[in-house]
């Protein structure tokens, strides 16, 4: 996977916005919280799952790795990951912040306001 890849798979999700990375990490958000994350030391890309025991398991598992300066509950993954894999953490990742916004944010971003 490549850098414009996962930018791509990013763009797919409603209301995702790239942060700018001169002033903010260099990340995706979606309604100012962040799903996906980059780094300028690490080869690959940072995304939250739902527990500890998740990230653990895909760690275990050879998936993942841990996500330095990250909580317990995130993972990086690098850009050789498979393609269905980085997919999937993305869309997981998006999926578990976008549910916990508040209710108007959340309508607003359904609704294709900003």
């Amino acid at each position: 996977m490549t850098r414009d890849e996962i930018n791509s798979l990013c763009t797919t999700h409603p209301g995702a916005t790239a942060a700018d990375p001169t002033t903010e990490l260099d990340s995706w958000k979606v309604g100012g919280k962040m799903f996906v994350c980059f780094g300028d030391r690490i080869d690959g890309f940072c995304t939250k799952t739902d527990s500890v025991e998740t990230a653990q398991m895909l760690i275990d598992a050879g998936v993942a790795t841990k996500a330095p300066y990250f909580h317990k509950s995130w993972v990086l993954l690098g850009f050789d990951a498979a393609p269905d894999d980085a997919a999937h953490r993305i869309a997981t990742s998006y999926d578990i912040i976008f549910k916990a916004l508040p209710k108007k944010t959340r309508e607003a971003i359904a609704a294709g306001m900003p």
